[in-house]
């Protein structure tokens, strides 16, 4: 138990000092569930030992959001409180940092009317643009980790006590965050470097094309934006400061010509949707449309998914995760997002990130033009397997292993 805690003292340090690079004078805005509070706290005391102006706390308490989404007023669904659109933007605009600790139980809300959670996103979505804008362009630092709540462990080990669970899930979370031995600081950066090592392998291709196949059913062809860039493990912010998305993360990703695909998405891992559970699931796309879904469960609630807004149906992510990558290989199905996206490639639909070369002095419409989604929503899907083939196209027509057997060539 002595070494769990002085592990979790080192996450938190990799947390708010590596992967958020909190600054001096910088406000930090913690979201987190209150049953992980004692976290949340310790970033907290991390983040003042760092210089941090004001840590801004914004608790979440599970039982009372699925409380609100079956029994709250319909009404409440379809307006957003100014007061919470200030807090945003505001903490936002002046360059907060902000930090999300996720724990959340993947199906806490199991049998809410998915109309009530489109309509509450909607509702939030346009007095909320600015603040999402700013942070999908790097423009306040923002990191997501996560630790353990019991009914998120329960769900991933359901075969272990509740507090064998938990503490099973801290071994597995430490691990994939390179927090399980020696100095996690410099562990972090050297795997960073990894990934900046494959980023540039693949921006030194400057694909046109990409193909993807295997024998599950997956078989798309898509462009990328004009001017995209591969990026990851690390974003830069307007003032030249890193920090890190993810944690923990494997992905190198793109931004894809919204407009440009066509064929078949079949998903290789579950999905946790919305608070519910999403599997066995595939998309229809037509140049770049997603026209038909099919699910084994969860098929309403991916349907809901993909009509909150126009781009909610097009595709604004592209990422490369080797198979054999160290989560996958661990043999955990985390039921988490942030987790098993670093597991095997994937794709989102809905936003883009601006992954594009000369994007901060574009305007809005030069940035359309390029093929950039833009939606209120961003889902990742994993569709990696052990078979998985991609080829880049360069523009010339030259043809290039990319992936084979579920792996990066190179």
């Amino acid at each position: 138990m002595a070494e769990l805690e002085k592990l979790k003292r080192d996450y938190a340090e990799l947390v708010v000092r590596s992967c958020m690079n909190i600054q001096k004078g910088q406000r930090l805005v913690i979201t987190c569930n209150i049953e992980n509070a004692d976290f949340a706290r310790l970033c907290a005391s991390v983040a003042y030992d760092a210089g941090c102006k004001e840590v801004v706390m914004w608790w979440v308490d599970e039982e009372l959001k699925r409380m609100k989404y079956l029994r709250a007023a319909d009404e409440v669904f379809d307006k957003v409180d100014s007061w919470y659109v200030d807090f945003r933007n505001t903490l936002s605009e002046e360059g907060a940092a902000f930090l999300h600790i996720d724990a959340d139980d993947p199906e806490l809300l199991n049998g809410v009317d998915p109309d009530r959670i489109t309509r509450a996103q909607k509702s939030a979505a346009k007095p909320l643009e600015a603040y999402r804008k700013r942070m999908m362009r790097s423009e306040c630092p923002w990191t997501v980790c996560s630790v353990p709540s019991k009914a998120w462990a329960k769900a991933v080990f359901p075969e272990l006590s509740e507090d064998d669970a938990v503490e099973r899930l801290w071994e597995e979370i430490l691990k994939a965050c390179r927090v399980d031995g020696g100095d996690a600081i410099k562990n972090w950066k050297d795997h960073v470097d990894e990934i900046k090592r494959h980023v540039d392998i693949m921006n030194g291709y400057r694909f046109k094309t990409l193909k993807y196949k295997n024998s599950i059913g997956t078989d798309v062809t898509l462009d990328l934006a004009e001017g995209h860039i591969w990026t990851g493990g690390e974003e830069k912010g307007p003032n030249g400061t890193m920090f890190a998305a993810n944690i923990p993360t494997e992905e190198v990703f793109t931004v894809p010509d919204r407009r440009t695909m066509n064929g078949t998405l079949v998903a290789t891992k579950p999905l946790s949707l919305n608070g519910s559970i999403v599997d066995g699931f595939s998309f229809k796309v037509k140049d770049g449309k997603i026209i038909e879904v099919h699910a084994e469960k969860g098929e309403d609630i991916l349907k809901e998914a993909i009509s909150v807004d126009e781009g909610a149906s097009y595709f604004g992510e592209v990422a490369l995760v080797p198979y054999d990558s160290p989560i996958n290989k661990s043999g955990v199905l985390f039921l988490n997002t942030l987790f098993d996206e670093n597991a095997a490639c994937h794709f989102a639909f809905g936003e883009a990130y601006p992954c594009i070369e000369g994007v901060d002095t574009m305007t809005e419409e030069e940035f359309k033009a390029k093929g950039v989604n833009s939606s209120m929503t961003h889902i990742d899907f994993m569709v990696g397997s052990a078979d998985l083939e991609i080829t880049g196209i360069t523009h010339e027509g030259k043809e290039i292993p990319v992936f084979r057997n579920g792996k990066f060539v190179f």
